[in-house]
C-alpha cells in the first residue's frame, strides 16, 4: 500500500532563480601574483638576475615539431655485431633461427639466405649477408654448432648451440 506524502503548508518555496545567490569564491586569493616568477628566486623574493633575462612563453617562438622514427618510437637497430650474436647463442641451450631474428630485430626478405663454407662442406644461414657473415665466423670457429634441416633434406640451419661450455665464476 503506498502512502502519498502532502507538502507542508505554509507559503511556497521560492524558485531556484528567485533565490539570492550564494557568496562565491573569490577567483584567486588576495595574496597570490597572478603570475608567479619562473625561475629561481632570490632571498627578498624578487625574481633573480638570471630569471628576469629569460623571455617569457608568449615571446619564444615556437618550435617545429621533430618527426619520430616508425614503429615505437625507437630508432631501428644497426644490427648486431659477433660477440653479441657470440653472448646471446652462448647463453643458451639452443637458439631456433626465427628466434635469432627477432633478438636483433633482423628484418630481410622471407629468402635473404647466406651460403657459408665451412670444413665439412656448404650450408645455408637464413640471415641477411652481413649477420649471415657474422654467423658464418662464429661457425668456422667452432665456438657454435648448428643443426641442420630435415625435411627436406637439404644444409639449411634451423638452429644454434654454444660449442663449448661458458666459463662460471
Amino acid at each position: 500500500m503506498r502512502q502519498r506524502i502532502e507538502p507542508p503548508a505554509g507559503p511556497p518555496a521560492a524558485p531556484a532563480a528567485a533565490r539570492p545567490p550564494a557568496e562565491a569564491p573569490p577567483a584567486t586569493p588576495p595574496e597570490a601574483p597572478a603570475n608567479p616568477p619562473a625561475g629561481p628566486t632570490a632571498p627578498s623574493g624578487e625574481p633573480s638576475a638570471a630569471s628576469a633575462a629569460s623571455p617569457s612563453p608568449a615571446e619564444v617562438a615556437p618550435q617545429p615539431r621533430r618527426e619520430s622514427p616508425p614503429g615505437n618510437g625507437h630508432a631501428a637497430p644497426a644490427g648486431c655485431t659477433a660477440p653479441q650474436l657470440r653472448r646471446f647463442i652462448k647463453s643458451r641451450p639452443y637458439v631456433p633461427m626465427h628466434e635469432l631474428r627477432r633478438r636483433f630485430g633482423i628484418n630481410g626478405a622471407e629468402d635473404d639466405v647466406t651460403a657459408v663454407d665451412l670444413a665439412d662442406g656448404r650450408v645455408f644461414v637464413g640471415l641477411p649477408a652481413r649477420e649471415g657473415g657474422l654467423l658464418g665466423e662464429l661457425l668456422r670457429g667452432g665456438e657454435i654448432g648448428y643443426e641442420l634441416s630435415l625435411d627436406p633434406r637439404s644444409p639449411v640451419v634451423v638452429g644454434l648451440y654454444p660449442m663449448r661450455p661458458v666459463p662460471r665464476p
